[in-house]
Formats: C-alpha cells, structure tokens, sequence
C-alpha cells in the first residue's frame, strides 16, 4: 500500500490522497479580490493531482492583510471573485479550501516585489495595525493593542469570513495561528504581554483562538477545520511543541478536526537550522503529544521522503509548497515515481503517463 496516495475523511469529505498544496502568499489581488492569476495558479494544481488546495493566507478584515495585494474575504465581491476559481478546483477532482487569517503586527507590509520591506505608510496605501500589545516586529510600525472591543471585531470577522467561504464553495476551513501573524501574537509569551483574560497564562493566550474557532464552526457547522500552528519560535522563552500539543487538544475539543504544523515566524531573532524535513519532528510530536491527526511541512520535494513520513507514522498527510511552483503536476509525478495506480489523470494527457 502507498500511504501517500491512500484516500483520507476529514468528517463526511473524502479527499483522494494525503499530498496537499500549501497555502502560499501570490500578492497579485486587487481590494482583496483575486484575479485571473488566482484561478490558473489554484487550479493547475487540481490538473496536477492534488489531493487539497488551499488557498493563500486570506484576510477576514481589511487591516487583517499582510500587504495591500493580499486576498480577502470581507466582503460579497471577494466571494463571489472567488466562487469560479472553487469550481475549477472542484471540477478537476481536488478539494478546495482557504486559509483565512488576520496578519496582526505584521500587516501592512510591502509585498516581496516592491523591493523593500517593512510597514507600507498610511500615505501610500497603508494602516494602522493591530496586536495583543503594543510590541512591534523588528523594522515594523509599532501597532496599536486591541481593546476588548476589537477582539470581539476580531471574532466575528473570522466567523463572517468563514461564512462568506462557504457560499464561495470552499468545502475545507484552515484557520492561520501561525508565522507570527495575530493568532500566533496572541498564543507567544514573546509578543503577548497582556494582563487581562488574553494574557498570561496559556489558557488565558489561547482564548482568542479558541473563540475563533468557535464563531467559525458556527458559521459553518458542517465543514471540516483545519488551524495551522507554528509549533515553536526557535526562539528563547517563546512558544514551544508542548504548548502548541496543548493547544492543539483544547481546538479539537472546540471542533478543530487536523493541524497543519510549521514553525516560526513571530520574531526576527529566531534561530532555525533548515533541511529537507526540518519541521517534521515537530508535526509528529504534536500528532504523539495530542492524539490529534497532522500535516508535516517544510522541504518535502520528493514523493519517496513524502512518502517515509507517512509510512513511519509521523503525520497523517504531506503538504508542499515551493515543489508545487515548481511542477503544477507534482502530484501526478509522485505518482508514477511511487508506482501508485491512480485514475484521476487528465484525460487530456494521458499520452504523457508512461
């Protein structure tokens, strides 16, 4: 049996085999609505055999987007825009879902094809960002800390995001408590100073996630939730695997179904030594810690090492990112290095299978 192409349930959907596309950041919307190049780029890897495609970190408010490029769900235009790009992935075969996400501290920025870092001037297209306290990222605008009221803000536009996904046709919700965005913020000791009811304990950092969790499983009672965590800062005194392994257990009781694990991303001074792999360690301690199911990646380029991952149990599917910029039809490839025997090539190249 090839575990990378066996099928895998996530509540009453059936996804055709355990290689993913990972969300990844395009910078090419217009007032968060995505455009043509979102609907070739999503869909070329439906043609290419992904088992699910998620689609890039989306904003559930305004000042919720890491660049003015970003893709956003806020409003009826955006998901209507996103409604056509859902079916063209639907049609070839994959599962589509969103990441939805609020950048924090870290909104604001210039996109990586402006030449230039930091926070975008309010002159310029910019805004005032946001965060559990009023601690910038290194080289960023200090942003302002949310009161009880914009917490509550916070809520519910997650939940209406998660609405306006569902009417778009997306069948999977991925929240984003990762690389230093606000959920992140909020869960690390390092950018959460609070004293009130979000701060302090973990329990008490941890409360923003979980309300989110619960204003998007009462949007969309029915739709499998995955939340994406950063398991570690690498970083001294921050937020850590075993943390995260608690965490991961108080969502699930919430209605998170899977978690998709990478790390860092919450601070400048963070310390990672990468390789082919690097993160797996942690998805398969958070998977043993939690007893919760798990995506591993992070430098996973070939079919024959997504494979070894899932085979020795250490998640329960593979994502990729850059290998799928790579070759759209990376799925497809796997396949055929794997020997796997599937029956969703595209008819229209078959002649390219052997």
């Amino acid at each position: 049996m090839i575990s990378l192409f066996t099928p895998l349930s996530l509540r009453d959907l059936t996804l055709r085999n355990r290689l993913w596309v990972s969300p990844m950041c395009q910078y090419s919307a217009v007032d968060g609505v995505p455009q043509e190049w979102h609907h070739t780029h999503l869909a070329q890897f439906a043609s290419g055999g992904a088992g699910l495609v998620i689609a890039e970190a989306t904003a559930v408010s305004p000042e919720g987007r890491i660049s003015p490029e970003d893709t956003g769900l806020w409003n009826d235009e955006q998901r209507d825009a996103w409604a056509p790009i859902v079916a063209a992935i639907r049609a070839r075969g994959s599962v589509a879902a969103v990441q939805l996400a609020h950048a924090g501290r870290k909104a604001s920025t210039w996109s990586p094809f402006a030449g230039h870092r930091g926070t975008v001037p309010v002159a310029q297209g910019g805004w005032q960002t946001v965060a559990p306290s009023a601690v910038a990222f290194d080289g960023f605008a200090e942003p302002a800390a949310l009161d009880a009221a914009g917490i509550d803000r916070v809520v519910a536009d997650f939940g209406a995001a998660a609405r306006r996904a569902v009417e778009a046709g997306f069948e999977v919700l991925e929240i984003h408590a990762a690389h230093g965005y606000l959920l992140h913020q909020f869960l690390s000791p390092l950018s959460n100073h609070r004293d009130d009811e979000y701060g302090g304990s973990l329990e008490n950092r941890a409360r923003l996630l979980l309300r989110v969790i619960d204003a998007m499983t009462d949007a969309a009672p029915a739709v499998p939730l995955l939340v994406r965590f950063s398991a570690t800062d690498w970083a001294d005194g921050g937020w850590d695997a075993e943390q995260t392994a608690v965490v991961a257990g108080w969502a699930a009781e919430h209605g998170a179904d899977f978690f998709d694990i990478s790390s860092g991303g919450l601070v400048a001074h963070q310390r990672i030594t990468t390789g082919p792999g690097y993160q797996v360690g942690l998805a398969a301690q958070i998977r043993r810690d939690a007893g919760v199911p798990v995506s591993a990646v992070g430098m996973i380029d070939d079919a024959a090492h997504a494979e070894r991952i899932l085979a020795a149990g250490e998640a329960d599917a593979v994502m990729a990112g850059r290998e799928w910029l790579r070759d759209p039809h990376f799925g497809l490839r796997a396949a055929g290095e794997l020997g796997a025997d599937i029956d969703y090539w595209p008819k229209q190249y078959l002649r390219a299978r052997r």
